[in-house]
């Protein structure tokens, strides 16, 4: 999980290891949320990484389940709270 400046987070997944991996946005939306910051924070300004679930033996089908989950759990799909467009976003039904 990829937590930007904005506060708003991207639920990605890394089949290779890569610690510089950093998911994969639509940079027009990070970038359109980021000019809403004070110029202060534009120029200086952390990404916080966070690995939530690692496993040494699964299948890349298991992984993709994984994300979906995670994208699902903490609904990162929702413009509102995140960067992921899919899977698309359904509200609570009341």
């Amino acid at each position: 999980m990829i937590t930007y400046p904005t506060g708003k987070i991207y639920i990605g997944k890394d089949l290779i290891g890569s610690f510089r991996y950093f998911g994969s946005p639509n940079m027009d939306v990070v970038n359109a949320d980021f000019e809403s910051l004070p110029r202060e924070q534009q120029l200086d300004y952390s990404v916080r990484k966070q690995i939530l679930w690692e496993s040494e033996g699964c299948s890349d089908a298991e992984v993709n389940a994984k994300e979906v989950e995670f994208i699902r759990k903490y609904e990162s799909n929702n413009p509102e709270v995140g960067y992921n467009r899919w899977p698309k976003y359904k509200e609570a039904q009341p």
